[in-house]
């Protein structure tokens, strides 16, 4: 009697748990577009409706970067600063605000929880979830301003003291966050394509927020750790005390960038309109911050619409995959990627368990990866399905606004501006469900494995023929 008691208030609190998880959501992205939709947020020659504004209120939420008018000639200051803090809502409040929601109900909280907290924040218990939150607050302030600082020696010269500060605090934000949103103007950072300063930063905000705080938090700690038990300081020693987790985002997002970088490079090189105008070494910076805005940041120093269809269709790939968890970035995550990829690899050799790095990963994780890959590509598939039918652009160009927007990215080869009612609908459905999907579906995963467990009922087994 009570374990069925404590069965209903598991899935109780559960579903409650997911509904505020989206709800909250969903409430910021409302407020937003209403104050979107203000006199005094946009422009006296605006155009824009109020599906635009809400358009652009999800993107910012969800820290995606797709728009459908250029947001420096579209909106104000006013609305500008609007957008800019729904990006640090959406990039750091999420995460945030989801811990305190559930340090709030400590008292309330169920087993199906206490995993998912333990999972998101990398731990053993929530006793120092507090703890945890500062340093996300104090990391996320210093790479902000540490950028801004830094953006700053390119645009205060620029566009004077307090244009170029603004300018700086804005990018820095936005690049941090993964949000991929400027304020440059029609040609966005095209312009900076040769500049090595303003990539390179722009490049290491991105890395840094796609990383995400787990990452960066380990990384801290295992220093500190290591130069308390160790004279010596061995870069090799010091890589194997961190975590499976951070080891396997750190690999997987060395592999993506780099390998995009060859890949983007091979595919533009003799593009005329891409990279075939520019100096060897530029080709190698273009090339090289492309990839790494494939990290879910939305920025673009070349025109993505003129960029080859193989290159399109590769990038598609690599945005689908996404950040590392527990971060800003958008995607189904390095690390459930690596996971599938694992699963693959274990049942070509024949192995029972997926062993990595002499580590055995527990079967509830692969299972929870695999289906949230299989989910996820379904979602994106369905609303390729529909634009497909209510747009009229090469399916290239749908393929990639779509997978995009799922996986929070911001790059379009030129669609959103174009986008119909049904279209706009669609693009807004897939960057909501992209940027709470995959926390909601792990919570749901686990309460009902929770709830079910030990009430499996085991049948006869029978071969079916696959292949």
């Amino acid at each position: 009697m009570q374990r069925k008691t404590l069965h209903k208030q598991y899935k109780k609190l559960g579903i409650s748990a997911v509904r505020r998880i989206g709800f909250s959501f969903f409430a910021v992205i409302l407020i937003g577009s209403i104050l979107l939709s203000l006199p005094m947020s946009h422009t006296i020659h605006s155009t824009s409706s109020y599906l635009d504004h809400l358009f652009v209120a999800t993107s910012a939420t969800c820290v995606t970067g797709l728009v459908t008018h250029v947001t420096a000639s579209e909106y104000t200051l006013f609305g500008q600063i609007v957008i800019i803090l729904l990006i640090q809502i959406g990039g750091l409040g999420f995460l945030t605000l989801m811990s305190m929601f559930f340090v709030l109900l400590k008292r309330k909280l169920t087993y199906a929880n206490k995993i998912v907290m333990q999972e998101a924040l990398n731990r053993n218990s929530l006793n120092e979830t507090g703890i945890y939150i500062k340093r996300v607050i104090k990391y996320t302030v210093c790479f902000e301003l540490i950028g801004a600082i830094c953006l700053a020696f390119v645009f205060i010269p620029q566009f004077g003291i307090l244009k170029g500060i603004y300018y700086s605090l804005f990018h820095a934000i936005s690049a941090f966050c993964n949000a991929g949103f400027d304020i440059l103007g029609n040609n966005s950072m095209v312009p900076y394509v040769g500049n090595i300063w303003i990539n390179l930063v722009i490049c290491c905000l991105i890395i840094a927020g796609g990383l995400g705080f787990v990452v960066w938090i380990d990384l801290r700690l295992s220093l500190i750790h290591y130069r308390e038990h160790f004279k010596y300081f061995k870069m090799k020693r010091y890589l194997e005390s961190l975590s499976l987790h951070t080891k396997i985002a750190l690999i997987s997002t060395f592999v993506l960038i780099f390998g995009g970088m060859i890949v983007i490079f091979i595919l533009e090189f003799q593009n005329p309109l891409t990279l075939k105008s520019l100096p060897f070494s530029q080709k190698i910076l273009a090339s090289f911050f492309q990839s790494v805005t494939l990290r879910t940041a939305g920025f673009a120093t070349v025109d993505m619409a003129s960029l080859h269809q193989a290159t399109k269709f590769f990038m598609s790939i690599i945005m689908f995959i996404g950040g590392s968890p527990a971060g800003t970035a958008g995607g189904v995550k390095t690390v459930t990627f690596v996971i599938g990829l694992l699963y693959v690899r274990a049942l070509m050799r024949g192995d029972e368990n997926i062993h990595v790095f002499k580590r055995t990963i527990d079967d509830q994780i692969v299972k929870r990866a695999l289906t949230i890959m299989l989910i996820s590509f379904a979602i994106a598939l369905t609303g390729l399905f529909i634009l497909s039918i209510s747009e009229q652009a090469d399916f290239i160009d749908l393929l990639f606004e779509v997978f995009s927007a799922f996986a929070t990215v911001g790059l379009t080869a030129g669609l959103t501006p174009t986008l119909t009612f049904v279209g706009k609908i669609v693009i807004i459905i897939l960057m909501y469900i992209g940027r709470i999907g995959p926390i909601t579906m792990v919570l749901i995963f686990v309460r009902k494995y929770n709830a079910k467990k030990g009430k499996d009922v085991n049948y006869i087994k029978e071969h079916i023929l696959i292949g």
